[in-house]
């Protein structure tokens, strides 16, 4: 019996190793095509010039000030979302959980709202035309708002038991915080909607270099972290009673998981907008390539697959056939909703094939 199941984990072992090492090398790929390619194609040749010298030259400029911040923030972005949602997925047993099941996303379009929308409108300017606010501004009053519903979430989880409750919770929060920001659109001025609605189509454009660090840093921190509660999201998997009979806390250990799901959520909503469709997408696609439900594997396979799925959305919305940015939460959706119904038309068919 134990020579059979050595056998299996070799058998297994060599195509993990070969999808792992297939999917860092699309990534990889992927994140110099989005150095190269956009509005100004530049071929190979200049492309190698501009990275290993061309001091001075216009595509060196395009590419370390333009390209490779939007780059890193796609791939971070990717990353963060795709973590977050597998652990959403994992904590609620809902194979339709996403980052933005507790309102984390609506409460930052609240801050975002709040900022844009009230200021411009008692200022009698709209706030999107002071280069201050555009930047910094938004990015705070976004993150601000997400993580004052983070907060609630967390304090709210250690009085409810179920987290069917904890759930609905969410939900009506993003209910109130929607409708609250439905009403301030209605009152607010045409130029400060109008960023409003540019900021929540989401865009990987609006990390600057000077924010690229902290940015990287905080997602990096945020990932470390999920991925070390593993052992905690194995068990809880098993069931609530049966991991507790293991010695987990499960009050604890479900905040410690909110804590880290929500803090990558508010983050990357701040800095990037609404991004739909990534942490729904892509822990589907890692579970189905690997066939684990062992989070060791499934916390970083994730990670890549996040990476490479948002490089290639990147990639289209700048195809040199748009004239500027296509919205990413439109191309994210486009890509990803797809590939979850071919997972799961899929799945189906290989369950009743065997």
């Amino acid at each position: 019996m134990v020579s059979d199941t050595e056998n299996n984990l070799r058998r297994k072992s060599p195509s993990i190793a070969l999808i792992s090492i297939a999917i860092m090398a699309i990534g990889l790929v992927l994140f110099v095509l989005n150095l190269m390619l956009g509005s100004v194609s530049i071929p190979f040749e200049e492309f190698k010039n501009a990275i290993f010298g061309g001091e001075g030259s216009t595509y060196r400029a395009i590419i370390l000030d333009y390209r490779l911040p939007q780059a890193i923030t796609a791939l971070l972005a990717g990353i963060g979302l795709s973590v977050s949602g597998l652990l959403m997925q994992t904590l609620f047993r809902n194979p339709l959980a996403d980052p933005s099941l507790l309102g984390i996303s609506s409460g930052a379009s609240l801050g975002v709202a709040l900022v844009v929308l009230v200021a411009g409108s008692f200022g009698g300017i709209a706030v999107s035309t002071l280069s201050l606010w555009s930047t910094f501004g938004v990015t705070i009053a976004a993150f601000l708002g997400a993580f004052a519903v983070l907060l609630l979430i967390l304090a709210l989880s250690s009085r409810l038991k179920s987290m069917v409750s904890l759930v609905l919770v969410g939900i009506m929060i993003a209910y109130i915080a929607g409708s609250v920001t439905d009403i301030l659109k209605f009152f607010s001025q045409k130029e400060g909607l109008h960023s409003f609605v540019i900021w929540g189509m989401g865009s990987f454009s609006n990390v600057s270099k000077a924010q690229l660090p902290f940015f990287a840093i905080a997602v990096a921190v945020g990932s470390i972290g999920s991925f070390l509660l593993f052992k905690t999201l194995n068990l809880l998997l098993l069931g609530e009673r049966y991991a507790e009979n293991l010695g987990v806390n499960i009050r604890r250990s479900s905040m410690l998981i909110i804590l880290a799901s929500g803090f990558l959520t508010a983050l990357i909503t701040a800095f990037c907008g609404p991004i739909a469709f990534l942490g729904l997408a892509v822990p589907h696609i890692a579970r189905f390539l690997f066939r684990s439900s062992d989070h060791k594997l499934l916390i970083p396979a994730t990670a890549f697959l996040g990476m490479d799925l948002a490089l290639f959305c990147n990639l289209i919305a700048r195809l040199p056939s748009f004239e500027g940015n296509l919205p990413i939460n439109s191309v994210t959706a486009l890509i990803g909703a797809p590939i979850v119904l071919w997972v799961i038309f899929h799945r189906q068919r290989f369950s009743q094939t065997h």
